[in-house]
């Protein structure tokens, strides 16, 4: 059995913690080991969006398979952050050093950086606060415009729904991406981002419909983006034909199956070249046969 451990700051978001924890419940539904358990150092936690939670004040006994997760709360500057005793950050750090994994939602982050544990690691949190917990913790790498990143057990995301790519991330990686897939299916949540891609990315811009064929279709093509995907072969998949996939993927997203594919290798190889890429190899990178259609859809977007 995984405890999955969350630690509740005052003035908590709400979707912060509630999008990891369905994650693992949910998974605890489908067989999984999992319990959930909520920390604080006060009893009754205020949150952002004003509803008070309750919370134990003794941490469970952990061991190596468990995970504390610390959900981010509101504010404007990481200077600001509720106060944190030292030892709960003791805690933190005696998890990690035990073993253990540590996660952050959004401003979180923060609570992780005063632990001392994004010394020397790769991580990010909320675009609003980037440069700021840089500035409070160099000796830590910020990584800007991803999702989620980790590094040695400590894996910190950009906030709010991005948590709950985060927890996707933990289950597959234990349980296999099918699993993961299941819960995600399971939640109605289509789009299984990874951590590379950018906080507002082509996979999070055109899932704002509601058409499960097309959310299907978008699945595969995720999944498989950077690979030869005939449109026989995807309409196949989704059970529809050739003619019909077309109309209501370009109803729902504005895109052909095509060009949403294009969509996101162009993302993607952009995000190659701003990492010291060549164009060719960023084409290569993300299945252009010819560097050639790259550089014509650079410059469409110019």
């Amino acid at each position: 059995m995984s405890h999955i451990v969350f630690f509740l700051v005052p003035g908590a978001h709400l979707l912060d913690l509630a999008g990891p924890a369905q994650v693992f419940s949910t998974a605890a539904d489908f067989g999984h080991p999992y319990t959930l358990a909520y920390v604080a150092e006060q009893p009754q936690v205020s949150t952002a969006q004003g509803l008070p939670l309750v919370a134990g004040l003794d941490w469970p006994e952990l061991g190596p398979e468990d995970l504390i997760v610390v959900p981010g709360w509101r504010t404007v500057a990481l200077a600001d952050a509720p106060a944190i005793g030292t030892a709960s950050l003791q805690v933190l750090r005696d998890h990690h050093a035990r073993g253990g994994t540590v996660a952050s939602v959004c401003a979180g982050a923060e609570a992780l950086g005063q632990a001392g544990l994004l010394d020397g690691r790769r991580c990010t949190t909320h675009h609003d606060v980037q440069d700021e917990l840089a500035l409070r913790h160099p000796r830590a790498v910020v990584v800007r415009d991803v999702l989620f990143i980790a590094d040695d057990r400590v894996i910190t995301s950009a906030g709010i729904a991005s948590g709950i790519d985060l927890a996707l991330h933990l289950v597959a990686t234990r349980h296999g991406p099918a699993v993961a897939a299941q819960v995600a299916r399971d939640m109605v949540v289509y789009a299984r981002r990874n951590g590379h891609e950018p906080q507002s990315s082509a996979m999070l811009r055109h899932r704002s419909h509601l058409d499960d064929t097309v959310h299907r279709a978008q699945d595969l093509i995720d999944a498989r983006f950077d690979q030869s995907l005939p449109l026989p072969t995807l309409a196949s998949a989704v059970g529809v034909s050739e003619r019909t996939l077309t109309r209501l993927f370009s109803r729902a997203t504005g895109l052909t199956p095509l060009r949403y594919q294009q969509t996101l290798r162009l993302e993607r190889a952009q995000h190659f070249i701003s990492h010291g890429a060549t164009i060719d190899a960023a084409a290569r990178s993300v299945g252009f046969e010819d560097p050639r259609m790259l550089r014509r859809l650079r410059a469409r977007t110019a």
